[in-house]
């Protein structure tokens, strides 16, 4: 049986603290932990974190207070001056798991070679107290070995190169992937109505892992298709609640559900039925494992497109022969990390510690991090898997710190239609918005290798959704872009309106005669094959002769406080006068089949049939023949005739649910008669 050490508050005989370490740690039970649930009981895991990042989190316990866990986790170490954090959470099927204790051990007060059990007590602040009755504990047991290597005979320990290759390797296998978990979410069924009116808005939330994705809320045929990562060999085990959302309160909880990814078969789609466990109905599911694609980190000695024989390869599989198959896997992208130049400075002593992270749809990863350096050199090289051509590849730079969240230093999206093969560019960093510059440039070699025909082929289908992505808020500035936005769409449509009627108005007599020229001899000779003809026609007009593509720039003029106040006033008022008239229009026509006015009503009905004895009688190619020839004759049989829109004029002349309301009579009360209140008066 293994001895107890020292409590480990503090400590007072330290170890040699160079040199690399192997940590092995079992994580036997935890004894009196917090309630955190309704119900009085919690659903506890541990995390352990070194030097501010996480390198171990324990499985869930579900309802324990006294939860056994019996893990093993080995981690490798070049110091030992970091306390290992150890902090307990309650497993929240939300989004954010609460909080139910931390304890902290000084690793130096570890012996060597021997193995120690250690109970911890847990406090909400995090700090490390001696043992008490009735707290909450948790018992690990401990072993510390330093690492050595036999070099030539002689038994020597790892050099300081040697040690860091060894930590980057195991940075850089955390964050692979060993496969992906392609699941669609079809429906729901007998799920328990939780709203008055007998029927839910239900939603499914998933969990593997650290991963999280949130489905629609709709009715229970969700019918959506997403992607998770597979991390652990075993397949670990997907968990999924299933929730009614209420607007205004907290969401209803119905029920939760586990899948034992291990227990299904690789490169197979399964049809899954699986129960509720604390509510009736069932939650259908099409789950299949695949093994995951080009995922790679690599020094740039190890480049995977440079070595011949494997871009060879990759060409191949990637070539027109085999379009056909896997359809998911349309090409790959290699993105070369080089280095950043003049960073900004996030720290106080005037440095950074950069590190950047590279995304691609869901798929995330990163590079280490270079300590005191607005200069710094990553030299590494990332492969991902190309799921959708039209992806945009996002690299970010962040300042580490180890007592909170990284800062954001900068970032740069790059679509893969426009990056350029092996070519080394500097991308200048942008603000969070994307809408400026910031400080600082990173130097990146990409490349993209695809299959033209899976790429076309995965244009028409949904697009992968992020599972991570920032709440809508409430922003003036947001509202004010997106007006301006739509308002250069409609004035874009107004412009082509325009120059039409200046045809019938003739404005320019040599344009009028020509546009009711070409009008005569395409109505006459019209077949619906034009149609797209015609379209054809615009874009390779557009490429050959459109004097420039990019887009326009958003006004980024500064402008005062009462300029703002002004430009959100009027967006305000265009907004509520569009959507009055787009209301107003709406409650017209249906208050023209509703008999509001039978007088209107019956016009209509005299209109429709005079259409429809037309269109029996007449081929339509003629009645366009008359409409046109009409409307551009109309300006010359009378000079100063004032244009109009028949449809929208009587339109006009139906009132509005708002005019309804302000046209009602109002009914007499007896009781308030004339007579009776001037006898009232008089009494």
């Amino acid at each position: 049986m293994a001895a107890p050490c020292s409590s480990g508050v503090a400590p007072e005989r330290a170890a040699p603290s160079s040199g690399m370490y192997k940590l092995e740690i079992e994580l036997r039970r935890g004894h009196n932990l917090a309630v955190r649930d309704r119900g009085g009981s919690s659903d506890p895991y541990v995390k352990f974190k070194l030097a501010g990042k996480e390198v171990f989190r324990s499985k869930t316990i579900h309802k324990n207070l006294n939860p056994v866990w019996d893990e093993k986790v080995t981690l490798i170490m070049d110091s030992l001056s970091e306390p290992l954090y150890i902090k307990v959470f309650d497993y929240d099927f939300g989004l954010q798991d609460d909080f139910m204790g931390s304890a902290y051990l000084y690793l130096e007060s570890l012996e060597q070679q021997r193995y120690c059990t250690h109970c911890r007590s847990l406090h909400g602040t995090g700090c490390c107290l001696t043992l008490r009755p009735r707290l909450q504990e948790v018992i690990f047991q401990f072993h510390l070995i330093k690492r050595h290597l036999w070099y030539n005979n002689n038994f020597v320990c790892v050099d300081q190169q040697q040690q860091s290759v060894r930590l980057s390797e195991l940075h850089r296998k955390s964050q692979l992937w060993r496969g992906i978990v392609s699941i669609a979410l079809i429906e729901g069924r007998n799920l328990i109505p939780m709203d008055p009116n007998g029927l839910s808005d239900p939603y499914v939330k998933f969990r593997l892992g650290p991963q999280k994705y949130r489905s629609k809320t709709l009715s229970p045929q969700w019918r959506e298709q997403f992607d998770l990562h597979l991390y652990e060999e075993t397949g670990g085990v997907l968990e999924l609640t299933v929730w009614d959302r209420d607007t205004g309160r907290r969401d209803d909880f119905i029920g939760r559900c586990q899948l034992d990814l291990s227990t299904l078969t690789k490169e197979q789609t399964h049809h899954l039925e699986l129960p509720l466990e604390e509510s009736r109905g069932y939650v259908v599911l099409l789950v299949t494992l695949t093994a995951s694609a080009h995922v790679s980190i690599a020094d740039l000695s190890i480049t995977p497109l440079d070595d011949l024989q494997e871009r060879r390869e990759i060409l191949r599989r990637y070539g027109l022969w085999k379009s056909f198959s896997n359809f998911r896997d349309v090409g790959i992208v290699q993105v070369k990390v080089m280095r950043a130049e003049g960073l900004m400075a996030a720290d106080v002593t005037g440095k950074s510690d950069p590190f950047c992270v590279l995304e691609l749809n869901n798929d995330r990863l990163q590079t280490h991090t270079v300590y005191k350096n607005l200069s710094p050199e990553w030299n590494k090289v990332f492969t991902f898997n190309v799921k959708d051509i039209h992806s945009v590849l996002e690299v970010t730079v962040f300042d580490e710190d180890r007592d909170r969240s990284a800062d954001f230093l900068g970032k740069v999206v790059i679509p893969l239609l426009r990056i350029r093969n092996g070519e080394q560019k500097g991308y200048v960093l942008k603000n969070k918005e994307l809408t400026g510059p910031t400080k600082g440039v990173i130097y990146l070699e990409i490349d993209v290798i695809y299959n033209t025909v899976k790429a076309a082929l995965r244009t028409v289908v949904p697009a992968e959704q992020k599972y991570i992505e920032e709440e809508p808020k409430v922003s003036k500035q947001l509202l004010q872009q997106n007006f301006n936005r739509v308002k250069r769409c409609v004035m874009v449509l107004i412009s082509y309106g325009t120059y039409i009627n200046s045809c019938f108005e003739w404005e320019s007599a040599q344009r009028s005669i020509v546009s009711f020229v070409l009008f005569v001899v395409v109505v006459w000779n019209f077949e619906l094959y034009m149609l797209p003809l015609a379209l054809l026609l615009l874009l390779l007009w557009n490429f050959f002769f459109s004097s420039s593509r990019e887009t326009a720039e958003m006004d980024s003029e500064p402008k005062g406080f009462m300029d703002k106040l002004y430009a959100i006033q009027d967006v305000f008022i265009s907004v509520q006068s569009a959507l009055d008239e787009v209301a107003s229009y709406g409650e017209r026509i249906k208050n023209t089949v509703n008999w509001t006015v039978p007088f209107l009503s019956w016009l209509a009905i005299t209109a429709l049939c005079l259409a429809t004895l037309l269109l029996y009688l007449i081929p339509l190619r003629y009645l366009v023949l008359a409409w046109g020839v009409n409307k551009f004759t109309k300006k010359l049989r009378d000079p100063y005739m004032i244009d109009n829109n028949e449809l929208l004029d009587f339109l006009s002349r139906v009132p509005s649910d708002v005019q309804v309301m302000q046209h009602r009579e109002l009914k007499v009360d007896p009781g308030q008669s004339p007579n009776k209140r001037r006898r009232t008066n008089l009494s």
